[in-house]
C-alpha cells in the first residue's frame, strides 16, 4: 500500500518542489505515466507480490528506462520523462525492499 501511494506522493512533491508555476498540470502529467503499469497485464499471474517489475515487465527493461531519463532532459517531454523516471525509480526501490535486488534476476 505504501508503494502505490508513493506513486502519487512523489510526483506531488516534484509537482510542488520544481513546477510551481503549474504543479497541478505537473502532477496529472506524471501520475498519468502511472499507465505504464499496463504491461503487467502481460504477466502470468498479473499480480505476483514477490516479482520484481523492473527488467521483468515490456516497459520496464534497463534500456527503456535510460530513454525515460533522457525525455526528461527536454522541455517538451519532461514531464514525462520525469513521471516514468520516478515510477522506474520508486519500482526498484521496492524490489530492493521485498526482494533485495534492483533489478528480476532473469
Amino acid at each position: 500500500m505504501l508503494h502505490i501511494a508513493l506513486h502519487f506522493l512523489v510526483p506531488l512533491l516534484v509537482a510542488r518542489l520544481f513546477f510551481r508555476r503549474r504543479w497541478q498540470t505537473a502532477f496529472l502529467v506524471m501520475v498519468a505515466t502511472m499507465l505504464v503499469d499496463l504491461d503487467h497485464l502481460l504477466a502470468q499471474p498479473i499480480y505476483d507480490p514477490g516479482r520484481c517489475s523492473i527488467g521483468f515487465h515490456p516497459l520496464h527493461q534497463l534500456w527503456l528506462i535510460a530513454v525515460y531519463v533522457l525525455l526528461s532532459l527536454f522541455p517538451a517531454s519532461r514531464l514525462v520523462g520525469l513521471g516514468l523516471s520516478v515510477h522506474m525509480l520508486l519500482d526498484a526501490a521496492d524490489c530492493q525492499v521485498t526482494s533485495g535486488v534492483w533489478v528480476h534476476p532473469g
